[in-house]
């Protein structure tokens, strides 16, 4: 499992980061302002979502606001390459592998990148802090 890390540096980002160096699990990072996510990375992103573009456009970022544009009128095809040459549309970070992505970083949703095993263990050990609360 190879992870990614699109994003621009910011504390969602460096955090992100840190939690995956933090869980000795490799990541590779890229910034998408030095290198945007082309049309076919977007559609792959996409393919990776349960909303759609609602779900990786920055709707209150600054470039957002500014392009002042009916996004609704846009075709899918349209909205991709604006956001190609306008990558800090953007939410940020997209974290992905292969079959997992979360966006932005939240300390709980970024867990699914853990291990199966990992998180079971993880879980059991609470369970039991739990149970041992209850009975004590």
């Amino acid at each position: 499992m190879t992870v990614t890390i699109y994003g621009s540096p910011c504390e969602s980002f460096r955090k992100a980061k840190e939690w995956f160096e933090k869980h000795s699990i490799p990541y590779v990072e890229r910034n998408i302002f030095k290198n945007p996510l082309t049309v076919h990375e977007l559609q792959e992103v996409l393919s990776l979502t349960s909303e759609g573009t609602d779900e990786i456009i920055a709707t209150r970022s600054k470039i957002y606001k500014d392009l002042d544009l009916d996004f609704e009128d846009l075709s899918l095809m349209e909205l991709l390459s604006l956001v190609e040459s306008h990558p800090g549309l953007l939410r940020n970070p997209i974290i992905i592998d292969n079959k997992k992505m979360v966006i932005g970083y939240n300390e709980d949703d970024i867990r699914k990148f853990l291990p199966r095993k990992v998180r079971k263990r993880q879980w059991l050990q609470l369970y039991t802090q739990q149970l041992s609360m209850v009975d004590g």
